[in-house]
């Protein structure tokens, strides 16, 4: 096999985080697992500042997201560095919003958001809606994570279309599968923690090499420059000024429908304090750091003359690393995003699999079921979900996973104003909400299919005319229905719901499930 060195690096970097995700969760609940969803999807609440930072770190900042912004600086110049005004947003709507979310959860004994919109509306339908948008959404996200994966293992040698790639690609899921169905949210907790240092490690490693190797920052952005003109006739280094509202939408969007999907509320939820949530927030700035070195290793991949197969931008970054590193080194800094790409994965099957079993499972199919019989139902889709985002994978085009986390993150966008003014002391009706939804998330599909699946889509309105992001589009549409149907509804003595979450939860049922 060729790159042997740093295959066999590789591979011991993978090990050592497999036997991590094994063992470290048995060593992290000594006591054993308990037999209700709280302990397993959410460690029991116990999640302390550096595991919280490091977790909820591993969880935005995918793998996918390191080699998918470098690539998309490879691909289309400046306008891939909207990740990061993108995750600046992150950090402090996550200092806003997160505390105040985990709190509610913590005092009402909710395990998942749709538990929260179920409770301050008391709507078991929206509270489907969100719970099946949020499932959904997150599948082709766990798909993604796999592309960054398969993305390493071909530059390695491990092609894509290969018995080896998919038996490696099967090998590594296969651990992760095992350890979060036994040990829940603890098992990609311990990873996270290797995920940080190998990222922090990475990063600086591949600064030295590049900057080292190609020349100063200033040197580098004048040869990509003089690269993307010999390759597309002019320089998109700098984006054109008529981008800019695609520029600032796609950045809003994204930060803005990061905070619907279920994982990451799943992290927050798993969090000790609201305090603990807060420093975390701030600190998440670290992340972003290391995010903007890599779109510079962008930079530094058109600068060197990387040639990725066509389509592929992706492979900038690895093959990069595998050009200018020597071969141990390449090995565990590839290595690095393998792991980078389980810890996502694993919070997200699990954010997924505890919506199922708590909000579909629990309350549309068998409503007398016990904790045990939940917690149960969760573990077992934790592997469905993981099965589902593997063999859809292997089997299909890696550009369908991509043309499905477009349209998943414009729906979960659309559950954003359910969450997020239920916050309020006076709520919008419930079926204003639902309406606005369904709206937003048939205008919102619809504009990605028009524009044959890209997340920025013209709008065409008299004399507006800009490119924006889809998602954008649809949440202005959901929202300006919510605002239109609330006083109607009002007038019509329609009951907006529960007016606040003042009352306890209602009481538990057999065995602690409480709803």
């Amino acid at each position: 096999m060729n790159n042997l060195t740093p295959v066999i690096a590789c591979a011991a970097v993978v090990t050592v985080a497999s036997a991590i995700a094994l063992r470290g969760g048995r060593l992290a609940s000594a006591s054993g697992v308990r037999a209700d969803l709280e302990d397993w999807a959410l460690a029991d609440r116990r999640q302390g500042g550096v595991l919280i930072w490091c977790l909820l770190g591993g969880t935005v900042y995918t793998a996918y997201t390191f080699t998918a912004v470098p690539g998309a600086v490879f691909s289309s110049g400046g306008i891939g560095f909207y990740a990061l005004p993108y995750t600046v947003i992150i950090c402090a709507l996550a200092f806003v919003l997160l505390p105040k979310l985990a709190a509610t959860a913590r005092a009402h004994g909710h395990v998942t958001v749709a538990d929260f919109v179920r409770d301050r509306y008391g709507s078991p339908l929206l509270a489907l809606a969100v719970a099946l948008t949020g499932i959904f959404a997150t599948m082709p996200y766990i798909a993604l994570q796999l592309l960054g994966l398969r993305a390493v293992l071909s530059v390695l040698g491990l092609h894509a279309d290969g018995l080896a790639g998919d038996a490696a690609l099967t090998a590594v899921f296969a651990v992760l599968a095992v350890s979060t169905y036994r040990y829940g949210l603890r098992a990609p907790t311990l990873v996270s923690v290797l995920k940080a240092v190998l990222v922090v490690g990475s990063t600086l490693a591949i600064g030295a090499f590049v900057f080292g190797r190609l020349g100063s920052p200033a040197h580098l952005f004048e040869r990509a420059d003089a690269a993307l003109v010999a390759r597309d006739g002019v320089s998109t280094l700098v984006p054109d000024a008529s981008l800019a509202p695609a520029y600032v939408s796609l950045a809003l969007g994204s930060a803005l429908a990061l905070f619907a999907f279920p994982h990451v509320l799943l992290v927050a939820f798993s969090a000790r304090t609201g305090a603990v949530l807060r420093r975390s927030s701030v600190t998440l700035l670290g992340w972003t750091a290391m995010l903007g070195l890599f779109a510079v290793f962008g930079v530094g991949a058109l600068a060197s003359g990387v040639e990725p197969p066509p389509g592929r931008s992706e492979l900038a970054i690895p093959l990069l690393v595998l050009d200018i590193a020597p071969g141990w080194a390449a090995g565990l800094i590839l290595g690095a995003l393998v792991v980078a790409a389980l810890v996502p994965a694993a919070v997200m099957s699990i954010g997924a699999a505890t919506l199922f079993a708590r909000n579909v499972y629990l309350e549309f199919v068998n409503p007398r079921a016990t904790a045990s019989q939940v917690t149960r139902m969760a573990r077992m889709m934790s592997l469905v979900v993981k099965v589902g985002a593997l063999v859809f994978a292997l089997a299909l085009r890696d550009q369908a996973a991509i043309n499905l986390h477009l349209l998943g993150a414009v729906w979960v966008l659309q559950i954003l104003p359910t969450i997020v003014l239920g916050l309020l002391h006076r709520t919008p009706h419930r079926v204003s909400l639902l309406s606005g939804w369904l709206l937003g998330m048939v205008v919102g599909t619809a504009l990605v299919n028009a524009g044959g699946f890209s997340s920025i889509v013209r709008v065409h309105t008299g004399p507006i005319d800009v490119q924006v992001y889809a998602g954008v589009v649809g949440l202005a549409v959901n929202l300006t229905v919510v605002a239109a149907m609330s006083p109607l509804l009002d007038r019509l003595g329609v009951p907006r719901g529960l007016v606040g979450l003042l009352q306890p939860v209602r009481a538990v049922r057999h065995e602690g499930v409480s709803r």
